[in-house]
C-alpha cells in the first residue's frame, strides 16, 4: 500500500469519526476536543523536552488536566478563557524558577499548554449546542480540509517556487494559492447548502481561514524543525501525529472563534456567522 493510499484511508476514517461526534455535539464533541487537547500537549512535550519529565516537572500536565475537566464540564467561555490565562501564567512562573539549563524547556511547556488549551477551547465553543454551531464547525472543516487537499494536489501538479523552503521544503506557492481557492470554494458551497445568506462575508472569512490554516501548518513545521523532528508523533498512519493532522485546523478554529467572539459573543460565536 502506497503512502498516499494510507493517508487517504486514515483521513476518511478520521473524518467519519469526527463528523459523527460533531453531529452529536454537546458532551461527545467536548470529549473529542478534550482528547485532542491532551494528545496535542503530549506530542508537543515529547518534541520539546530533551529528557522525560520527573517530579514537579509534571506540573504542566496537572494544570492541563484542570483545564480539560473544566472544558468537559462545559464552563462558560469567560471562565475557560480566564482559566487558560491563569494556568499558562502559573506555568511561566514555574519555568522562571527552574535552573537555567531547564528554564527554556519550561517556557516551551507554557507555550504548548497555551497552544493545546486554546485549540480545544476554540473548537468546543464554536460547536456550542445549536444549529448555527454545527454549521460553523462544518464550514470550518470544509475550508480547512479543502485547503489541505487542494494545496497538496495543486502543488504536486504545478510545482514552482517554494513557499517557505527553510521551514517546509515540500510546500509551494502554487499549492498555497490552490489551497486558498479550494478552501474558499468549499466554504461557500457548504454555506450555500446550509442556507446562509451572507455569502460575500463568508467568502472573505473562508479566505482568511484558509490563509490562517496554512500559517498554522507552517508554524507546526517550524516547531518540528526547531526540535529536529520529522513528525509530531506516530498515532495516525500515513500522517504522523495528531498535531500533524490538526495543525491548520486548530489555527483556523481559533481565528474563526475570535471573529465570532468579536461579532457576537464569547459563548455563542457562531450566532453572527450563521444566525438561526
Amino acid at each position: 500500500m502506497s503512502n498516499l493510499q494510507l493517508r487517504v484511508i486514515s483521513a476518511v476514517v478520521l473524518a467519519v469519526f469526527t463528523l459523527g461526534l460533531t453531529w452529536l455535539g454537546g458532551l461527545p464533541f467536548r470529549l473529542l476536543c478534550a482528547a485532542m487537547t491532551i494528545l496535542i500537549f503530549y506530542e508537543w512535550t515529547r518534541m520539546c523536552r530533551p529528557v522525560p519529565a520527573a517530579g514537579l516537572e509534571f506540573l504542566p500536565e496537572a494544570l492541563l488536566l484542570v483545564f480539560v475537566g473544566a472544558l468537559i464540564a462545559g464552563l462558560p467561555a469567560p471562565w475557560l478563557l480566564l482559566l487558560v490565562a491563569v494556568l499558562v501564567a502559573v506555568t511561566v512562573v514555574a519555568a522562571s524558577m527552574r535552573q537555567t539549563s531547564t528554564r527554556q524547556t519550561g517556557q516551551w511547556d507554557a507555550s504548548g499548554l497555551a497552544y493545546a488549551a486554546v485549540s480545544g477551547l476554540s473548537l468546543a465553543l464554536l460547536r456550542d449546542g445549536d444549529h448555527p454551531g454545527l454549521v460553523a464547525i462544518l464550514f470550518l472543516f470544509a475550508v480547512v480540509w479543502a485547503t489541505d487537499i487542494s494545496a497538496y494536489f495543486v502543488g504536486r501538479a504545478v510545482g514552482g517556487p517554494k513557499l517557505a523552503p527553510s521551514i517546509s521544503p515540500g510546500k509551494t506557492q502554487s499549492g498555497a494559492l490552490g489551497g486558498a481557492v479550494g478552501g474558499v470554494v468549499a466554504g461557500l458551497l457548504l454555506a450555500a447548502a446550509a442556507g446562509a445568506g451572507n455569502l460575500g462575508v463568508l467568502g472573505v472569512v473562508a479566505l482568511v481561514l484558509s490563509i490562517v490554516a496554512q500559517a498554522g501548518d507552517l508554524f507546526e513545521s517550524w516547531v518540528k524543525r526547531r526540535h529536529d523532528r520529522k513528525d509530531s508523533g506516530t498515532l495516525i498512519p500515513g500522517h504522523g501525529g495528531v498535531m500533524d493532522r490538526v495543525d491548520g485546523l486548530v489555527a483556523a478554529a481559533f481565528a474563526l472563534y475570535v471573529i465570532g467572539w468579536i461579532s457576537a459573543s464569547a459563548d455563542h460565536p457562531a450566532q453572527w456567522l450563521f444566525p438561526a
